[in-house]
């Protein structure tokens, strides 16, 4: 859609409309701004209603150019309106973060955490700060210190699983998915990753909560064909550990397991129909 736009010869009321548009849908656009950037700042007097704001977006666009020095010119500017506004100083940290200047950034941090304690931004950032670094146990430290004041963040949550996940820790990492599950119980993404970390963590058991995830994955989402390949790799694992024929269990796998291939044959045949039809459309044209 964006290239589709003549920038040059949007006007200046247009331009503005399309950059409260980009901020609504939380749309960060930083290649977009440098070709608006120098229109929105001539202009930036006659909209005072919104000219804090736009000078926080054009400060992130900025950023994400590595175009510091210009960045640091909205960061005075906004400095200069609200000396003592703590969204200002993460702001603050955000530049010196991008250069690099990680202690002085964190030390910025620190200053706004000790004015206000709940200020859930400024210690999500040193947690993103602390990722950057590389300094994993850390980042996992300050983040569970985090859900310790805000327990129903459920994006910390999902970040603190992740983290958990670099580090192999895969029973916290499953902890961090299950507390995910109890607030989205049908988001069929968290049982197909709570699937993957218990076939991750072998052993009989977790294979078979991994085979009722995948499962339920499929009842809510039978299109996903992640889940699909998961639940035939624990399925063939499970015949594995049934080795006796007359078990119930093993009866119960292998009707599963039977579904599991007739569906990947009738998904892979209708691939190549697919696939056919495509060839046969291209050589049409």
């Amino acid at each position: 859609m964006s290239d589709s736009i003549n920038y040059e010869d949007l006007g200046i009321n247009e331009a503005f409309d399309l950059i409260r548009k980009w901020r609504d849908n939380n749309e960060r656009k930083f290649s977009e701004w440098v070709l608006l950037w120098e229109k929105i700042f001539k202009n930036l007097d006659s909209r005072p209603n919104e000219k804090y704001i736009v000078a926080e977006q054009l400060l992130v666009a900025m950023l994400d150019q590595h175009s510091y020095n210009l960045a640091l010119m909205w960061l005075e500017l906004l400095l200069e309106q609200f000396p003592g506004s703590l969204r200002v100083m993460r702001y603050k940290a955000l530049c010196l973060e991008a250069q690099g200047q990680y202690d002085t950034a964190q030390y910025v941090l620190d200053e706004i955490i000790k004015v206000d304690e709940t200020n859930a931004p400024a210690r999500k950032r040193r947690v993103a700060s602390l990722k950057a670094q590389g300094l994993l146990p850390d980042a996992i430290k300050e983040l569970v210190d985090y859900l310790k004041r805000f327990t129903a963040d459920m994006e910390a949550w999902q970040q603190l699983g992740e983290l958990y996940l670099e580090a192999a820790d895969y029973s916290r990492a499953l902890f961090c998915t299950e507390e995910l599950l109890l607030h989205q119980p049908h988001n069929h993404l968290l049982h197909q990753r709570s699937a993957d970390i218990r076939y991750t963590m072998g052993g009989v058991e977790n294979m078979e909560l991994a085979k009722a995830h995948y499962c339920r994955t499929l009842k809510l989402n039978p299109n996903n064909a992640r889940a699909l390949l998961g639940l035939n790799l624990v399925t063939n694992n499970l015949l594995g550990h049934y080795k006796s024929s007359g078990s119930g269990k093993r009866k119960e796998v292998w009707k599963l397991s039977r579904w599991v291939h007739s569906e990947l044959g009738r998904r892979q045949a209708d691939a190549h129909s697919l696939t056919d039809l495509m060839l046969a459309i291209s050589i049409a044209d």
